[in-house]
């Protein structure tokens, strides 16, 4: 049975493409993309499309589309903005139905310029027309010399063919990203720049490349996301296919804090749902282009790592500390060096310091293949999948270093699922020949060790990747409520109750009496708050009094809460005062919901208190959670240390938490819909159970 081509797939091998807007001028926008395709050996037909030539570039030119004889797989335009709808029109009528449009003039300019972006997009999807841009770079494919650009990057660059496929939403990005990648010789497959995502983004580039044989390690860079189960869906085709996908974030967005309600959408952010996201789908986010092409580096010559621990053998003690310290940082394990092994290695090399790191010292020169032979012992007789060697200036010697570097070949061929990485300063010479034995090679050891890190991490998510099924069909345990709705604090709590969250006993009470009854039969000391829809943080207007004694320190709290929430600016609406036990002990932390505009419901976890409102010590996960990933997001705030029994004091209720967190989540997935966040801070744990002393939900407004 015949593959289905993805839809993406005439973008990057079309047999024939058209140029609309082509110029004579080989310098020119609308000429370099003619130029750039001959130079490169481009086998498929180019169809120069300008009325006012007869020969464009050495190629017989057309006036319009309709004039060229064959079918034509793939067009690009490159005129001025207002001509761009014409130039659409012409493609549809000559059935051409992937286009790029690498013209400026529109969204990125205005109003008036995404006018026209909308009414291309109309057209295009009324048609059937897949649409590249506007306002991109255009596309590189190395494999069919496919160089539909006029990125000037490829004036003094030209890219060799291998496995690293870059898709970038930025096309100046893009370009300082791929000449950087070509001129550290990284093999590339794909590249293409999105532009203004009128039809094609980021997300449909990645799952194109997730598919794409040519490609064998993705690097991507957006600054927003459109559609955030399409990115999901892409990143998790990646990583099913082995392909790791290191992304960078090059801009951030607010959308996701637009008028904040809780404690949770103040701190999430759109980083902090973004980095949660890309774990959960196995991608790795790097901070700088250098670490994104550094662990593109290592995924085109070494094999994964199986697993995390790592060994150090090094010339110098000092690196070999630096080393094992930025080891750490990245996540990366360094085991100590099994007892027996240890005799052997100092069988070998009497003047061996230290454990791992292993320092050989400056002597080991003297000691014939001593650097080969320790590496063999380690690779051997461990289990670590990363043998890291520092060996100073040694590869910059091109007498000397050739015979070293035939052993380390050797390690690598005698233990191929082994990573070898070599660290010290090098010539560009001795670094092609270190490749060639599919060896790498790092100048600076803090650069190895996050490249390494990264790749560590990539590794591990793609153990824990988490994959949507569609939506339960039973019904939600609370009736979803209208948009627009407004609940208070009581209702909240009566919510959260019911999908098993714990609470205490505490009723709302619309009379001194009544509170004062309450009070006893709960028994004192007790809590008032004021309650109402419309004050969404009561501590802020002295609506919460603690410790009441008595029945008149009742009766007193009562009138002056509802004295407080007379003086608050508006038509309150007040539900009445909530009386509640006074809960002492245990410790704070913060349960919540974030409903992020691209990926939907995110549940929160942090420590309350000083942890959340000054460190933000938080962490996200998508809903719904499963005890296992409950547990996880739980041990992915940096203070988890504190709820297992810290310096002494006993471990808190930890399956509670989790209990909580699932069956927050449950809520979040039934009401995803109409949900805007909750808030449930202060989520009092203790060694045994846990207790809502606050909540908040709020819901989306009913116009949108």
């Amino acid at each position: 049975m015949t593959a289905i081509a993805h839809p993406l797939q005439c973008f990057f091998d079309p047999t024939s493409v058209a140029i609309i807007g082509a110029s004579s001028d080989p310098d020119k926008l609308g000429g370099r993309p003619i130029r750039f395709l001959r130079e490169a050996g481009y086998k498929g037909k180019i169809f120069p499309i300008n009325p006012r030539y007869d020969t464009i570039q050495g190629l017989k030119a057309y006036p319009t589309l309709n004039d060229v004889p064959d079918a034509i797989d793939h067009a690009v335009i490159i005129v001025p903005a207002t001509g761009a709808y014409d130039a659409l029109q012409a493609c549809i009528e000559k059935g051409i139905r992937h286009v790029q449009i690498l013209s400026s003039g529109f969204a990125e300019e205005g109003p008036a310029g995404q006018a026209h972006q909308d009414a291309l997009v109309s057209l295009a999807a009324k048609h059937g027309v897949r649409l590249l841009g506007p306002n991109c770079l255009g596309i590189v494919s190395t494999s069919n010399r496919f160089y539909a650009t006029f990125s000037t990057a490829l004036e003094a660059l030209s890219p060799q063919p291998g496995g690293v496929s870059f898709a970038t939403q930025s096309g100046a990005f893009g370009s300082c990203a791929y000449a950087q990648a070509i001129q550290r010789n990284l093999g590339i497959s794909r590249i293409v720049a999105t532009g203004n995502e009128a039809d094609v983004d980021v997300a449909q580039c990645i799952d194109f490349l997730a598919s794409d044989p040519a490609t064998q390690v993705i690097c991507a860079a957006i600054e927003g996301c459109r559609d955030g189960a399409m990115l999901r869906q892409a990143l998790l085709k990646a990583a099913s296919a082995d392909k790791p996908v290191i992304l960078m974030k090059v801009g951030t967005s607010s959308r996701g804090q637009l008028a904040a309600a809780t404690h949770t959408g103040a701190v999430a952010g759109n980083d902090r749902i973004f980095d949660a996201v890309i774990r959960e789908c196995g991608a790795y986010r790097a901070s700088t282009i250098e670490q994104m092409l550094d662990i593109a580096y290592l995924c085109t010559h070494l094999p994964l790592p199986a697993n995390p621990r790592a060994g150090i053998l090094t010339v110098s003690g000092g690196i070999g500390v630096l080393m094992t310290d930025d080891a750490e940082r990245h996540g990366i394990d360094i085991p100590s060096i099994p007892p027996a092994l240890q005799n052997r290695i100092h069988g070998l090399v009497p003047f061996a310091i230290g454990d791992n790191p292993l320092d050989t010292t400056a002597q080991i020169s003297a000691v014939k293949q001593g650097i080969p032979g320790l590496a063999e012992m380690l690779l051997q007789d461990t289990d670590w999948s990363t043998l890291c060697i520092y060996l100073a200036q040694i590869p910059c010697d091109e007498r000397r270093f050739p015979d070293m570097l035939e052993s380390l070949g050797k390690l690598r061929r005698d233990h191929p699922d082994k990573l070898v990485v070599l660290v010290g300063p090098h010539s560009e010479k001795m670094r092609a020949e270190i490749e060639t034995r599919h060896l790498v090679i790092f100048a600076d050891p803090g650069r190895a060790m996050a490249a390494l890190g990264g790749l560590a991490a990539l590794v591990e998510r793609r153990r824990h990747l988490v994959h949507h099924q569609a939506r339960e069909t039973c019904a939600p345990i609370v009736a979803v409520p209208v948009a627009g709705t407004q609940l208070d604090e009581a209702q909240a709590k009566h919510i959260l109750a019911q999908y098993g969250l714990p609470m205490l006993r505490e009723t709302l009470c619309t009379t001194a009496e009544q509170a004062v009854q309450t009070a006893n039969a709960i028994g004192f000391p007790v809590v008032a708050k004021i309650v109402s829809p419309d004050i969404l943080h009561k501590t802020e207007m002295g609506g919460v009094l603690l410790d009441l004694p008595d029945d008149q320190a009742v009766r007193n709290a009562y009138a002056t809460l509802q004295q407080r929430a007379a003086g608050v600016p508006g038509n309150l609406r007040i539900s009445g005062v909530l009386i509640s036990p006074m809960s002492k002990g245990g410790t704070e932390t913060i349960l919540g919901v974030h409903v992020d505009p691209w990926f939907g419901p995110m549940v929160m976890f942090g420590l309350g208190g000083v942890s959340v409102e000054l460190f933000k010590d938080v962490a996200f996960a998508s809903a719904p959670l499963t005890t296992e990933r409950a547990l996880a997001l739980i041990q992915s705030v940096q203070s988890h240390k504190l709820l297992n029994g810290w310096r002494g004091k006993p471990a808190l209720d930890i399956p509670i938490l989790a209990n909580a967190l699932v069956a927050l989540s449950r809520l979040a997935d039934d009401w995803r819909d109409v949900l805007s966040g909750v808030d449930i801070n202060p989520f009092i744990l203790r060694q045994d159970g846990a207790v809502c002393l606050d909540a908040l939900i709020t819901l989306r407004s009913a116009i949108r």
